[in-house]
């Protein structure tokens, strides 16, 4: 794919059919007919030379939650991959970001 960044604008044009492919999956999933349109949010680093892929979170989309552990108390819980706050009540399901389940803030 190439990407190109003018200003605020980002551009990416793809340049296979399996780009082409993965990139409307990636539109379709942000785009909302009904304005409620998904962002991108950066996740964790991006280095170059150490780096091998930048990671983005879809942010707006339903939150999942932890099949297995409950909230203990009503607290405030954090990803620390991507920073993500989360207040959550005493007996709920604790929230799922970054592909882990997040932290209490002690």
């Amino acid at each position: 794919m190439k990407i190109s960044v003018d200003k605020n604008v980002v551009e990416i044009s793809p340049e296979s059919e399996q780009e082409t492919a993965a990139l409307d999956v990636l539109w379709k999933i942000i785009i909302d007919c009904y304005g409620n349109n998904k962002k991108l949010v950066p996740m964790g680093q991006f280095i170059p030379g150490v780096d091998t892929l930048a990671r983005f979170n879809i942010e707006g989309g339903p939150t999942t939650y932890s099949e297995t552990k409950t909230a203990q108390k009503d607290d405030t819980y954090y990803c620390d991959i991507c920073n993500k706050y989360m207040k959550v009540k005493a007996g709920d399901p604790v929230p799922l970001c970054c592909g882990k389940d997040m932290e209490c803030i002690d």
